[in-house]
């Protein structure tokens, strides 16, 4: 399918406070992420390799053991197998993110 309707798509919700909605073809997936304010997702890793970008919002990201606020239009790469975590400030925060290869749990629980 070459074309979406991102609201249509199946609401994910990893953790409280965040909602994904995905898609994906072959080898990559786009997650886009609404963070609640304050809502935090724990630090995790896995094996796939992850760029995002932040859309709205502000929201501190650690990877590995560095932290920054991204911004709209800021972008940032997460390497396989890195820790990582996410923070929404006060007014939330909505991300865009991509993953390589496609990570098989957004799909088995995406229909």
């Amino acid at each position: 399918m070459p074309f979406f309707d991102l609201e249509s798509r199946p609401a994910l919700r990893p953790v409280p406070g965040v909602t994904l909605r995905a898609v994906w073809g072959e080898r990559m997936l786009m997650s886009f992420l609404d963070l609640e304010p304050n809502a935090e997702i724990p630090t995790h890793s896995h094996p796939h390799e992850q760029v995002g970008v932040g859309l709205s919002g502000v929201f501190a990201l650690t990877i590995g053991e560095e932290t920054r606020h991204i911004r709209p239009g800021d972008p940032y790469c997460i390497p396989s197998g890195v820790p990582h975590r996410a923070v929404a400030l006060a007014e939330g925060a909505r991300a865009l993110d991509v993953f390589s290869p496609p990570r098989e749990d957004y799909q088995k629980e995406t229909p």
